[in-house]
């Protein structure tokens, strides 16, 4: 089958979530398909990055989103009522581009990623699949909690036009997807059951255990830039940190990701280190004691516990962080909900070895059962042929 896959960002390198999704997506449907992959990009792009990406793809197309453009267009969303998250996204001379490689592909389905780019083939007649991925609308809505008060009523008008928006493109399309039940349940449409969840999976034999010196005790990962991490990071080292440190007071954490936020560069300290980017997030995994993601707003599943299972070290998390992993509490995942508990697990975990390696076996084993990219990619390709024979 011919496929045109359609992103709001390159999918190459892999330092954020929705690239991780859509690298590996296309990597095995590549394997019975003919892909045409179109991204969006506001920034220069390495030839080493595209060049990641041609293996797998019959064409790469990437369109360019002028910093001038991405204003107005914001704007004009303000304007019409339509959330900022497309605004961003959409560029008229953007959409004729991609309505004219489309015309000249011909493609047998449309696979789109993410709301940020529904508005560019929603009115197309080729049969395509949106991948929801995650729940903007309630990602927003979590932040409004935590947000500066000059933002907050900007955020409420996003929450309420995303919502509108989620809405609005469901009946657009033929098929949606998404990564996991709890974000399915949050999707604002009547018919939302009919999304299947499409979950993420781990590369398993290339994030595997590593023998190294432990030369940190906690490590959080993420793009750093991304307000849910940047929220975990601040919340990590001022309200669970000095609570560890009141028993072990050589405590050392390293915040591993890029474009860290000026509130993560802050925190650095003789104790708590901040990388930016690396090239290599295993060397990291590898040389902390413990992995923890204590996430207090976003949605979705998160990538960097799968990752850090899988190279068994042992994991704490939030229960809306582990509502999308489904990992057993106490057995191979700890579930904290408040800094006091964060923080008793995390004495408990370094002070008891016998303990962290155990958590650490049983996460290990349940990603290796329940996170696969090739399964998991094998049900969309399946969904995708299924829509291709209705529309016959």
């Amino acid at each position: 089958m011919k496929i045109f896959v359609l992103l709001s960002r390159f999918p190459y390198p892999l330092e954020k979530g929705d690239k991780l999704r859509a690298y590996n997506q296309i990597k095995y449907l590549s394997e019975h398909n003919e892909i045409h992959l179109c991204a969006l990009t506001d920034i220069s792009l390495k030839p080493e990055h595209i060049a990641a990406m041609e293996p797998f793809c019959k064409s790469v197309e990437v369109i360019r989103l002028p910093r001038f453009w991405i204003f107005v267009n914001i704007l004009l969303a303000f304007l019409k009522g339509r959330p900022f998250q497309t605004g961003y996204f959409y560029n008229k001379s953007a959409h004729r581009k991609i309505t004219s490689i489309i015309n000249e592909i011909k493609p047998d389905h449309i696979y789109c990623q993410l709301l940020r780019v529904a508005e560019y083939v929603r009115k197309n007649p080729v049969t395509k699949t949106l991948d929801y991925q995650d729940v903007f609308s309630e990602g927003v809505n979590r932040r409004i909690r935590t947000a500066a008060f000059y933002l907050k009523p900007v955020l409420r008008i996003e929450y309420k036009r995303l919502c509108k928006y989620e809405r609005e493109i469901f009946d657009d399309f033929d098929h949606k997807t998404i990564i996991s039940k709890p974000d399915r349940d949050l999707i604002p449409h009547p018919d939302r059951d009919q999304i299947e969840i499409i979950i993420n999976g781990v590369d398993t034999d290339f994030y595997k255990p590593m023998i190294t010196n432990k030369e940190y005790d906690i490590v959080f990962i993420g793009n750093m830039g991304y307000p849910p991490n940047v929220n975990a990071a601040v919340y990590l080292v001022k309200k669970i940190l000095p609570l560890v440190q009141k028993q072990l007071p050589e405590t050392t954490v390293v915040l591993v990701g890029a474009n860290p936020h000026p509130d993560v560069c802050a925190l650095k300290s003789d104790r708590v280190n901040i990388t930016g980017w690396v090239e290599d997030l295993r060397e990291y995994y590898a040389k902390a004691r413990i992995f923890i993601a204590p996430m207090q707003i976003g949605t979705g599943l998160q990538n960097k516990l799968l990752e850090a299972m899988a190279m068994k070290i042992p994991c704490i998390t939030s229960p809306l962080a582990n509502n999308a992993l489904q990992a057993k509490d106490e057995e191979e995942i700890l579930i904290g909900n408040s800094p006091k508990e964060y923080a008793g697990f995390i004495v408990d975990l370094l002070t008891h070895p016998e303990k962290s390696e155990k958590i650490a076996a049983k996460g290990h084993e349940f990603v290796k059962r329940s996170y696969n990219w090739k399964t998991a990619t094998d049900k969309l390709e399946s969904l995708i042929n299924k829509n291709k024979t209705q529309k016959v």
